[in-house]
């Protein structure tokens, strides 16, 4: 069992490594003519997933992977304005009851070296700093891959009694992790520029439990605002994060079927009270050890808001994160001027209700402007012409392709209207997709055939045994077990006993 697990291993880093080794002289061609005709090239179909994206990415201006360290990337300014509102939603879902913090990039070798679950799991991906310009340092400085051993020793001086429980806090910030595999922009990458970790202590096991709840809540309101749907499963033990009793995650299921880890909660027990010795005074005056929770989310979810909603045109963004919600492109003929003064005014009517409206004066015609605004992803798109104008209506166009005519009086609740039924198709269509590629299935065979194409939902006793073995056979990844289902007995799929319990199975970004 454990060689087979330990080849099926060693032939997915070779695949990887392969896969690293043939992408950079064909997407650096690639990047290059993109940079000159990315007005006019036409994107790939998205049914070729992988040149999509990448195209997508490019083409759209949201992150530009031609910097020239592997595995780092530059965020255009459009790109860094939709991170911008995604990331708004996460302050506004955290600040009511976290404040928001920043820690030193930089963790001495002493403190980072404390915790050896930890360490162990991330000791072939940290960056050290080893030098003050020529002078070696006396203590080696890891550039943080997550920021538990920066932040832990702090809590140790912050927390005295139980007057100082709950403690809630956030940051966002880069991390650094040394991937060795095949980096994809947004999704694995060597630099993360905007990790969102929010770590939280408490008196009691129980209350940190509670937390993991509230962060998976948060979470799911997270994704529902930007119409993804998402499966929540317990990660199985040899898969939680380092140090951690245990963790739960949300992922995404991409356009190929295979799944993107997009958010993670880790109920952390006393493991770092431990080593950093964070203690409280409780009311009767004895020192207990407080219980932790971690829970971060990176610009992963950019990719799957992305990857999710996208299609061969481009972008298609919901409401609450396009940079422009609205775009008001004039139809020129006849009385230029007048289309343009009507144009202006739905334009300011438009700003002073504080909607993101941009209107397209420039000299490309209505078709080249139509696909500019398609690729970018924006929401609606009011076209205005004199016919219209003699009718007192408006051509309005969703991105979802609904297009209609719409009276200029009440334009404004109009618009907010659609952008309402727009978010709601936006979810109905990627939940239909989401829900075709999750199968039920009973046997090994079963289970590797639903992996090639999407996410299997495997009976599993819960034996540690049996899930090495599920992932060695179906040669697939198990996501965990789903949360808040319930399913009827049915034979584990490796050893045949009567189990309520299921697995999600998948292969991984």
């Amino acid at each position: 069992m454990t060689d087979s697990k330990t080849e099926y291993k060693a032939k997915k880093t070779a695949d990887s490594k392969a896969a690293c080794e043939t992408e950079p002289k064909k997407s650096a061609s690639k990047s290059d003519s993109r940079a000159t005709s990315s007005k006019t090239a036409k994107l790939p179909s998205k049914e070729n997933f992988s040149e999509w994206y990448h195209e997508l990415l490019m083409m759209a201006e949201i992150v530009d992977n031609r910097y020239p360290v592997k595995g780092m990337c530059v965020w255009f300014p459009f790109g860094f304005a939709i991170k911008k509102n995604v990331y708004g939603i996460i302050r506004e879902l955290l600040d009511p009851d976290h404040q928001e913090t920043q820690f030193p990039l930089m963790i001495p070798e002493n403190e980072f070296m404390k915790e050896a679950q930890h360490i162990k799991g991330f000791e072939d991906e940290v960056y050290w700093v080893t030098h003050g310009g020529q002078s070696p340092l006396e203590v080696k400085l890891a550039l943080r891959p997550t920021s538990e051993t920066a932040i832990y020793p702090m809590f140790k001086l912050w927390i005295r009694s139980h007057a100082d429980l709950p403690l809630r806090i956030y940051q966002i910030v880069n991390t650094f992790r040394y991937e060795t595999k095949h980096t994809r922009p947004l999704i694995r990458l060597r630099e993360i520029t905007s990790f969102k970790e929010a770590h939280t202590v408490h008196a009691t096991w129980e209350e940190a439990a509670e937390q993991v709840e509230v962060a998976i809540q948060r979470y799911s309101e997270f994704y529902r605002r930007l119409a993804i749907p998402f499966l929540v499963s317990r990660r199985p033990s040899w898969d939680k994060f380092p140090g951690a009793d245990y963790t739960i995650a949300i992922d995404v299921i991409m356009p190929d079927g295979k799944t993107l880890q997009v958010g993670t909660a880790h109920h952390l027990g006393s493991t770092f009270a431990k080593t950093y010795e964070i203690t409280y005074e409780a009311e009767d005056g004895e020192q207990k050890l407080v219980s932790q929770t971690c829970y971060g989310i990176s610009e992963r979810c950019i990719a799957a808001l992305i990857s999710v909603h996208g299609d061969d045109k481009g972008l298609k963004l919901p409401w609450c994160v396009a940079p422009t919600q609205v775009v008001i492109v004039p139809i020129l003929l006849g009385d230029k001027e007048k289309v343009l003064e009507v144009s202006r005014n739905i334009e300011s009517l438009l700003a002073a209700a504080h909607i993101r409206v941009k209107l397209d004066t420039s000299d490309e015609r209505p078709g080249a402007k139509f696909y500019k605004w398609e690729m970018l992803g924006v929401p609606i798109r009011l076209e205005v012409g004199p016919r219209d104008i003699e009718k007192g209506v408006v051509t309005l166009v969703r991105r979802d392709g609904v297009k209609k005519a719409v009276p200029m009086e009440g334009l404004k609740d109009a618009i907010l209207k659609e952008a309402d039924e727009l978010q709601t198709a936006l979810y109905a269509r990627a939940s239909q997709f989401s829900e075709e590629k999750v199968k039920g299935v009973v046997s090994i065979e079963e289970a590797r055939a639903q992996t090639e194409v999407g996410v299997a939902l495997v009976p599993w006793c819960g034996e540690v045994d049996c899930g090495h073995q599920l992932e060695t056979q179906v040669e697939a990844n198990m996501l965990g077990e789903p949360q808040y289902q319930s399913f009827t007995d049915a034979a584990c799929a490796v050893c045949g006993k009567l189990t309520g319990k299921r697995t999600y199975m998948a292969r991984q970004y």
